[in-house]
């Protein structure tokens, strides 16, 4: 049934004591997106310098903190820890928390873990964490320094989402947390992208400021620490670095190849380049079947080769149990030579 247009008057569907103010579109769209652009700054996407957390890793600490899930305390629920940080203070959804979570716990994110989880919580290699129905999770013992005197006076405290309760607007970190684990994030008009430090050489830069300001850096914060290892190829424009605070650190994985069993030579990934899934540049060798020359030659490693090694290529790459995300290949040498001391370094890169 058609309807028939009625013309309605301002007068006409105006609510009682309602004031309509005039505003050029350019001007309401420039306030509004401002407004939510700091909002995903602040709110959301950047860590604060203070404490080195994004809200969501701050939420989920304080939460578990509250509960008694310190480090000497028995673990509970990850489902427990993702449905208190939902109800008292982050009112988003459950997927983000947990992957929050999982991520705090993992020891190739993180530097220094600051969740101690229990179970199946992913893989260097990207295989996904189990459902937080059948993992456990409680703070590390780092973490109890992030938290310590939070009950006395150390910090400021806002309302949470429906003002019942109150939460930390940082934590008292007592070590610089930003430096130590670093940070990535995307937010509006602008991202963070800062590595980790050893946290021994953090602490003995920062002693060393306080004293002298006019401290080299350099001689104390020798290169970022990443929680997979790797070499820094470019020291020589860390100081340029340091200075301004953007640039791009060539990190170098590293291999070692051992003796094995009826003649073969087991590669032993040991280091790889920081996000970088360890098997992406072995994949190639166990789809082409390429010797052990060619592997060398493509991957740019100097190698001190006990004899002559021809065709064979490289006939297995499985997972190592003994270390989280360590590979060891195959290579099966045509001659039977075995390679003696071999070490060859692949290239790799994290901004």
């Amino acid at each position: 049934m058609a309807h028939k247009n009625v013309d309605y008057k301002p007068e006409d569907i105006q609510f009682p004591n309602q004031k309509i103010v005039q505003s050029e579109l350019v001007h309401e769209m420039q306030s509004s997106y401002i407004e939510y652009a700091m909002s995903v700054i602040v709110g959301r996407a950047l860590p604060d310098v203070r404490d080195g957390l994004k809200p969501v890793h701050r939420r989920i600490l304080y939460a578990m903190y509250e509960d008694g899930l310190t480090s000497d305390k028995a673990f509970k629920k990850s489902a427990t820890c993702v449905g208190d940080v939902l109800g008292r203070y982050h009112p988003h959804g459950d997927a983000s928390v947990y992957d929050a979570l999982v991520r705090l716990a993992q020891d190739f994110s993180m530097r220094y873990m600051l969740v101690d989880g229990h179970g199946n919580f992913g893989s260097v290699d990207g295989d996904p964490p189990a459902a937080y129905r059948y993992t456990e999770a409680r703070l590390s013992k780092i973490s109890n320094e992030m938290l310590r005197d939070i009950r006395k006076d150390t910090v400021d405290w806002d309302p949470n989402f429906d003002e019942s309760r109150k939460e930390p607007r940082v934590l008292p970190s007592r070590f610089p947390n930003l430096l130590v684990n670093g940070s990535s994030g995307i937010a509006v008009g602008m991202a963070s992208q800062i590595c980790g430090f050893n946290l021994a050489e953090v602490c003995d830069t920062t002693i060393a400021l306080l004293k002298n300001p006019d401290h080299d850096i350099a001689s104390t914060l020798l290169a970022p620490d990443f929680p997979t290892g790797g070499i820094v190829i470019n020291k020589d424009e860390l100081e340029d670095i340091y200075e301004t605070g953007t640039g791009k650190i060539k990190l170098r994985g590293k291999v070692e190849l051992q003796k094995g069993k009826s003649g073969k030579i087991n590669l032993l990934i040991v280091h790889i380049a920081f996000a970088a899934a360890p098997v992406t540049f072995c994949t190639f060798c166990c789809c082409e079947k390429v010797s052990l020359d060619q592997f060398l030659q493509i991957n740019d490693g100097d190698a001190q080769l006990g004899g002559p090694v021809t065709g064979g290529g490289v006939a297995d790459l499985r997972g190592d149990d003994g270390r989280l995300g360590t590979l060891a290949a195959e290579a099966v040498p045509e001659d039977g030579q075995l390679v003696q001391g071999l070490r060859l370094d692949v290239a790799g890169l994290a901004a």
